[in-house]
């Protein structure tokens, strides 16, 4: 199933009019024509089937058959991960998580950080393509980006993990996670959290937390942790 996205639509609209890049690419490129079913999500859990009832490049008028609503699932992902020095890793990261089931992603600025201005254009359109692709109902949450000293003092629930790299005693992350639960997972820049940033996020309630026995980049850590909470869930 090819999905496409329009967040303005609702659970009483009967006909929608895509925009004119959109119209373009359905009409020109997918060649598309009347009569033609196309599926759309609103980000919101919803997934419309309408059928094309104008066909132009300038302007592809649908008209809503059916809605059907997915449920949230029993659990929910909250990734706060610091921004990569190249934000090609970044966007790996965002595309990644989206695909595999995340919920909320909030880039955290940490002592460490080499990158702590963050420009967000084009989180929110990797996002939107990695949910389309595959064949998701809900757009996950790209909050702004934050210090982490700020986030770990927020009203934070469910279970909280930090992942770090020092040799400290931790428990691996699948050994710690409690299925049907709210999960919320550090990932720090690639110099780590400094110790203060360790100790103060613990003092929060934060469980350190283990990812293997190897030493992993800040987008694959997010990634293998992202992977984590979701295998935890299903078996």
């Amino acid at each position: 199933m090819q999905l496409f996205y329009a967040p303005e639509i609702g659970p009483e609209t009967t006909a929608f009019v895509f925009d004119k890049e959109e119209s373009k690419h359905i009409v020109k490129v997918l060649r598309k024509t009347e009569g033609a079913v196309l599926h759309i999500t609103n980000g919101k859990g919803c997934v419309f089937t309408s059928e094309i009832t104008q066909a132009s490049e300038k302007k592809c008028i649908v008209e809503i058959k059916d809605v059907t609503f997915f449920q949230k699932r029993n659990y929910s992902i909250h990734l706060a991960v610091a921004p990569t020095k190249m934000n090609d890793r970044y966007e790996w990261f965002l595309e990644k998580a989206a695909e595999i089931g995340v919920d909320e992603i909030t880039p955290v600025i940490c002592d460490h950080s080499e990158r702590k201005i963050i420009k967000t254009e084009r989180f929110d359109k990797i996002l939107i393509s990695a949910m389309k692709q595959s064949n998701q109902a809900y757009l996950p949450v790209l909050h702004p980006p934050v210090k982490l000293s700020d986030f770990i003092r927020g009203d934070i629930e469910g279970q909280k993990f930090i992942a770090h790299c020092e040799e400290t005693s931790k428990t691996e992350l699948k050994d710690l996670i409690e299925p049907g639960k709210q999960y919320t997972l550090l990932i720090g820049p690639e110099g780590d959290f400094s110790t203060k940033e360790i100790s103060d996020a613990i003092a929060r309630g934060f469980q350190p937390a283990a990812l293997g026995a190897t030493r992993l980049r800040t987008e694959t850590a997010a990634i293998v942790g992202c992977h984590t909470f979701v295998i935890k869930n299903v078996q």
